[in-house]
C-alpha cells in the first residue's frame, strides 16, 4: 500500500497528539483546551493564517501552495467528546470522570494535523488547502454554526470533505457512496397528560402510563404501515419518566426519542404521523398531549463527482480491492451535512479494524489507522489542488 513516507515517518508523534487529546476530552462546544492545542500545532506548522473561534470554538488553518494561484479545498475534523464513562482500561484514559472519545474524534483531530503539518512543509499543490477543525459535532451542530459564519465564502472554500472512522471496516480499507451515506437526525419529546389517582382504582383516572405505552407502539407503525418498505426509517422512543410511587397512577408521562431516514420527504412525513398518531390516542382516552419536535442534522449527501474523486484517491493509498465504493447507508447523523449543503464534497469512512462500536465505553481510535488517514487526506489535496 502506498502510503505517504512521510505520514509513516510522523505516526509515532501523531499518536502521541492523539493519546493527549484522547487525555482531556471535552464537550460540545467547550473544546478550548483542544482548540489551544490544535491553534498552536498549526501556528508551529507555519500555517499562513491560524484563525480561532468560527463557529464558536472552531479552528482553520490557512496552507498556501507554492506552485500558484489556484481553488481552495476544504479538510474538516471534529474535536468534541461524548459524555461518557470510559471502560478501555488504556494507559492513556480519559482523565475526566463522566466524557471519554468514544467516537474518534481524538483520531480524526491527529490525523488533519498530520496532514497540515505534511502539507506547511511540502506545499506541493497550486491553491490554498483550508484545515477545519470542528466543534459540538456530537449533537450541537457546529458544523452548522460554522458555516452560518461564513467561513466557506471568508476562505474561499469551493469544495470540502470530511471523513471518519468506522469500527469492522479493516485498517488500510476506506468506504464510500454518492448520495445518501449518513441519516438525517430529529427529536421528540411527548408529553402525556391525564388524570392522576390511586392505582387501585384506575377508572377514576385517566392513566398516562397506558396511553404512553400505546403511543409508543403505534409509533412502530410509522415506519411498518406508512413509509415505504423500500425506504430507511427509524422511529425510536428512548426515554420513559413518570409516576414516584407504586401505589399512585400520575398525572403526566413523558416520553422522548429520535426519528432517523435518508430522504428529506421522509422526515416530513414521520413528523407528521408522530403528531397525528399522539393526538388520536391522547383524544381517545380523553388525556391531552404535547409534542416538541426538534428537526436537527439533514441528511449527509455525497456528491456524485466529489465522491468518485475521493474513491479514486482513496484507491491510490489503499488499492482498488479495499476501497468500497458503494457501502450501505448508516442510520446514524454527522453535521458534515451542513458543509454538504453549503458546498460539493464528500464524505469517507476509514477502517477502524476489529474494536468496539462508536459511542460505546470500551471503544478506542486505533492508531495504526493513522498513517492511511494522513495519506488520504494528503493526496486529496495534492491531487485535487494539482494545477
Amino acid at each position: 500500500m502506498p502510503i505517504v513516507n512521510r505520514a509513516a515517518e510522523l505516526h509515532e508523534q501523531i499518536t502521541a497528539w492523539r493519546r493527549d487529546l484522547h487525555r482531556r476530552p471535552e464537550i460540545l462546544f467547550d473544546v478550548h483546551e483542544t482548540a489551544g492545542f490544535v491553534a498552536a500545532r498549526l501556528g508551529e506548522f507555519g500555517c499562513d493564517e491560524v484563525v480561532t473561534g468560527i463557529g464558536r470554538t472552531g479552528v482553520v488553518g490557512i496552507i498556501r501552495g507554492r506552485r500558484g494561484a489556484g481553488p481552495c479545498i476544504g479538510l474538516r475534523a471534529d474535536m468534541d467528546a461524548l459524555p461518557l464513562q470510559e471502560a478501555t482500561g488504556k494507559p492513556y484514559a480519559s482523565a475526566i470522570p463522566g466524557r471519554m472519545h468514544a467516537c474518534g474524534h481524538d483520531g480524526h483531530t491527529a490525523m488533519l494535523l498530520g496532514a497540515a503539518k505534511y502539507l506547511a512543509e511540502t506545499r506541493n499543490f497550486a491553491g490554498t488547502v483550508a484545515v477545519i477543525f470542528q466543534p459540538a459535532e456530537e449533537g450541537g451542530g457546529g458544523g452548522n454554526e460554522m458555516v452560518k459564519e461564513g467561513m466557506m465564502e471568508r476562505f474561499g472554500i469551493g469544495r470540502v470533505f470530511g471523513m471518519h472512522n468506522l469500527p469492522g471496516l479493516p485498517i488500510g480499507h476506506f468506504a464510500i457512496r454518492p448520495g445518501p451515506i449518513m441519516a438525517s437526525t430529529a427529536e421528540f419529546t411527548i408529553t402525556v397528560q391525564g388524570k392522576g389517582g390511586h392505582a387501585a382504582m384506575p377508572h377514576k383516572t385517566i392513566d398516562p402510563v397506558v396511553i404512553s405505552a400505546q403511543i409508543v407502539l403505534a409509533l412502530q407503525t410509522i415506519a411498518a404501515r406508512s413509509a415505504d418498505p423500500l425506504e430507511s426509517v427509524v422511529v425510536s422512543v428512548t426515554k420513559m419518566h413518570g409516576g414516584e410511587a407504586y401505589n399512585i397512577i400520575p398525572d403526566t408521562v413523558e416520553l422522548a426519542g429520535t426519528i432517523r431516514t435518508l430522504k428529506k420527504e421522509l422526515a416530513e412525513l414521520a413528523a407528521e404521523r408522530l403528531q397525528a398518531i399522539c393526538r388520536g390516542i391522547a383524544e381517545a382516552h380523553g388525556a391531552s398531549v404535547r409534542v416538541d419536535y426538534d428537526p436537527n442534522y439533514p441528511v449527509t449527501v455525497n456528491h456524485p463527482a466529489e465522491t468518485e474523486f475521493a474513491a479514486r484517491v482513496a484507491a491510490e493509498i489503499a488499492g482498488e480491492p479495499n476501497v468500497i465504493t458503494d457501502v450501505a447507508p448508516t442510520m446514524g447523523g454527522e453535521d458534515f451535512s451542513y458543509m454538504l449543503e453549503a458546498r460539493p464534497g464528500a464524505f469517507i469512512f476509514l477502517g477502524n479494524g476489529d474494536s468496539a462500536y462508536l459511542h460505546n465505553p470500551a471503544y478506542d481510535f486505533n492508531d495504526e489507522a493513522i498513517p492511511h488517514g494522513v495519506s488520504y487526506w494528503v493526496r486529496l489535496a495534492e491531487t485535487a489542488l494539482a494545477g
